[in-house]
């Protein structure tokens, strides 16, 4: 009787050989655990970046309801977003870091942010006829700041004492782990942190005199302009 081949007894063991499986079992089920660490370790840098930017926030608006961050000069604000950004940078020298300060009478109105009333009076078959403020359409300048105020607050300039601050601080930076590659999305990972806090009360707070009526696209850069998706 002649005997079978090498070739051919080693191929009819395979079926039953457990060399390896290992290996291959672990080559399936690679790149679903290197993904899940990636997504993982994404995460866990995005919370860690918003806990600091929040906690860099509630310190810097404590500093900032002192008489001395108050007014028009700009200088001791300058200060205290210089030492959130010294905060934040260590974590993603690439970050890129937004600091904008708005003031309210009233914990109320910070609240509710609502927009100054205004009249939406062109032609309802123009584009200008959309729901927004633009096209010189007449608005109550509340604060008689001279703009109309999508949120309804006015400039950090023009805040005093007991004036409610609403200090937001907004970061975006490349991903520190490129999910974006794997699964898609944005490469760019933004986090928002905002607090309110009403001013020492070094002095009486202000008061607006009477509203007056001003005209949206006067003074009010970029608002003169259709709805892009009213544009014929």
């Amino acid at each position: 009787m002649q005997r079978p081949s090498p070739i051919a007894a080693r191929l009819a063991a395979l079926p039953a050989a457990q060399e390896g499986a290992t290996l291959l079992e672990f080559a399936f089920i690679a790149p679903m655990l290197c993904l899940l660490l990636i997504g993982a370790f994404d995460a866990g840098h995005t919370l860690y970046m918003q806990s600091v930017v929040q906690g860099a926030v509630q310190n810097a608006a404590r500093s900032g309801t002192l008489e001395s961050a108050s007014g028009s000069d700009s200088t001791p604000r300058d200060s205290i977003d210089q030492v959130v950004k010294n905060q934040i940078l260590p974590l993603n020298k690439s970050a890129k870091i937004d600091i904008s300060r708005r003031f309210y009478r009233t914990f109320s109105d910070a609240a509710a942010a609502k927009a100054e009333e205004f009249t939406d009076t062109s032609d309802p078959a123009s584009p200008f006829h959309d729901g927004k403020c633009n096209n010189g359409e007449p608005f109550v300048d509340a604060n008689n700041n001279g703009r109309f105020d999508r949120d309804g607050a006015d400039s950090a300039n023009n805040a005093g004492a007991r004036d409610n601050i609403v200090y937001t601080v907004t970061v975006s930076y490349p991903r520190m782990f490129p999910l974006n590659r794997f699964i898609g999305g944005s490469p760019t990972t933004t986090v928002t942190a905002s607090t309110i806090l009403a001013n020492q009360p070094y002095g009486d707070q202000g008061t607006y005199s009477a509203p007056t009526t001003g005209h949206c696209g006067i003074g009010t850069p970029g608002v003169d302009e259709p709805a892009p998706e009213a544009t014929p």
